[in-house]
């Protein structure tokens, strides 16, 4: 028996529906990354932006500079690393029931 095409474009639909509230959704969970034992921390959304840099005052000496890019540097990538493996989370437990099952976990979603 084939499936009403009628069916077909209804669940697109929907799971477009579905992705642009999951979408809106992630800009509101936020995660953290942090260097040099917690002195530098950065806080990124699920949408992949930065929304907060906190550096300890410790960390910031003139003469170090270098040091402190490379920490900030390093809090950045393990936020967004973060974020992204979140964001594959939520989007798969979001979509999952729709689509059957399938593991999204080895595709990179646009936007991720």
């Amino acid at each position: 028996m084939n499936p009403d095409f009628g069916d077909i474009m209804k669940k697109a639909q929907e799971m477009q529906s579905n992705m642009q509230r999951i979408q809106e959704q992630l800009a509101n969970i936020t995660v953290e990354g942090s260097a040099g034992g917690g002195m530098v921390k950065v806080t990124a959304n699920c949408k992949n932006q930065i929304v907060k840099v906190e550096i300890e005052p410790e960390v910031i000496d003139s003469d170090d500079k270098e040091m402190l890019e490379d920490l900030v540097a390093a809090a950045v990538n393990q936020a967004l690393e973060n974020a992204q493996a979140r964001s594959q989370e939520e989007m798969q437990k979001a979509m999952g029931p729709m689509m059957g099952g399938l593991n999204l976990g080895g595709f990179k979603l646009p936007g991720f």
